[in-house]
């Protein structure tokens, strides 16, 4: 694998840890900027809506570049947000730091995809999108608690100075050790761009994406009061069992990168039928402490971790350009919005079960959004799942490092 695909998972992991921070120091947020945990809790919120619809405006604005190029342009816009959140001297200011983080994250998570694809041989660009991604499981891994603990022991500023300089650094990183490359074959206008919004099977395949983030994130977002409230487990195990949730993510991303060039659409399939059965299975389990964990473990083996393939599938239904990549990452944001906005509405209406059942709903959608290719795969005599035969898929010419 090309050292620049590790580089730009290492830029994914600054973006990542930036993103979640606020979730790890809300008590500590809220009282220095004179407000309440929930004003705190919009701005994750706030995150959120600005990388779903502000991210694929900046990569519009990006076309014309090369991606290394835009990358680099990205990078300080980052940096900027991340100072004026340390910075920041009221609410207001934190929701403009979140919203410039916000749109600036999305566009660098669609060009490093983008990049990563066409760095890498065809056959392997599964693979390539897994150690991209590792970065994002990284940072809920590692990120997340280091910048947590960064806040609580020398304040919550400390903490985006912190995530500050490592993107200083993985900016550096990326200058040295990511290789300049020409825009890919047939972009550079909007209107070219667009070209593969046209067809109705892109859609239905980004929202197969959607359903399968937001089935994870229904159960995800209140694992806390699920296994404290209603498992049994202490307040200070918790911290534990989501480290574990997180190997987990790494160990399937990892094995789904192995899988998703080659059998793309088998892999989701299985995934998301197993996300159903782990999913309802917590929900009927959730009293029983091992039958919990385990459960919760397989959600993270199967839920976050079929980006690989939902990439690979994109791309083959679309392209593997930059536009298309950001908005299909505003369509897993999508799915984040509403597995979290779901789960909290049937949580305050039905109990603590209802966040796992509706992921379990989610799921099954999401299964559903399979069948055209299923039975168009019928169709077709059977071998490998493999890439189209288009410009995009070429084997890129040798490149070199500058």
């Amino acid at each position: 694998m090309p050292r620049a695909v590790h580089v730009l998972a290492f830029g994914i992991f600054a973006m990542v840890t930036s993103e979640f921070v606020v979730a790890g120091l809300m008590p500590q947020m809220a009282d220095g900027l004179g407000v309440t945990v929930p004003q705190i809790g919009y701005l994750i919120t706030v995150f959120a809506l600005s990388m779903a619809f502000g991210g694929p405006l900046l990569s519009v604005a990006l076309l014309r570049l090369p991606p290394k190029t835009a990358l680099m342009v990205l990078f300080p816009v980052f940096l900027a947000g991340n100072v004026l959140a340390a910075t920041a001297s009221g609410y207001a200011e934190m929701v403009v730091a979140r919203i410039i983080t916000g749109v600036a994250s999305q566009a660098f998570f669609g060009v490093a995809i983008s990049l990563g694809s066409q760095l890498t041989r065809p056959e392997v660009r599964g693979r390539a999108v897994a150690v991209i991604l590792n970065g994002l499981m990284l940072g809920t891994l590692l990120g997340l608690p280091l910048a947590t603990l960064t806040g609580e022991r020398y304040g919550w500023r400390a903490a985006f100075w912190a995530i500050s300089a490592l993107t200083a650094l993985a900016a550096l990183c990326t200058a040295i050790g990511v290789a300049r490359t020409g825009r890919p074959e047939g972009s550079g206008t909007f209107r070219a761009e667009l070209t593969a919004f046209r067809a109705p099977r892109l859609w239905l395949t980004l929202l197969t994406s959607t359903m399968v983030i937001g089935a994870t994130f229904s159960a995800f977002s209140y694992l806390n009061p699920i296994l404290t409230r209603l498992t049994g487990f202490s307040p200070g195990a918790v911290p534990l069992l989501l480290l574990a949730y997180g190997a987990a993510t790494v160990i399937g991303n990892t094995v789904v990168g192995r899988l998703a060039d080659r059998h793309t659409l088998p892999v989701l399939l299985v995934g998301l039928s197993l996300n159903a059965v782990f999913l309802a299975g917590f929900a009927l389990l959730a009293r029983f402490e091992a039958g919990a964990v385990l459960c919760m473990l397989g959600v993270g083996l199967v839920g976050v971790t079929m980006n690989p393939a939902l990439v690979t599938r994109v791309q083959r239904t679309g392209n593997a350009r930059p536009l298309v990549n950001t908005v299909h990452t505003s369509f897993i944001t999508f799915g984040v919005v509403l597995g979290s906005a779901l789960g909290g509405l049937g949580l305050d209406r039905f109990g603590l079960r209802a966040p796992l059942w509706l992921g379990t709903a989610l799921a099954v959608t999401g299964l559903l959004t399979l069948v055209p290719d299923l039975l168009r795969r019928r169709t077709r005599k059977p071998g490998p799942d493999v890439a189209p035969a288009n410009s995009e898929q070429r084997t890129p010419t040798p490149l070199h490092l500058g």
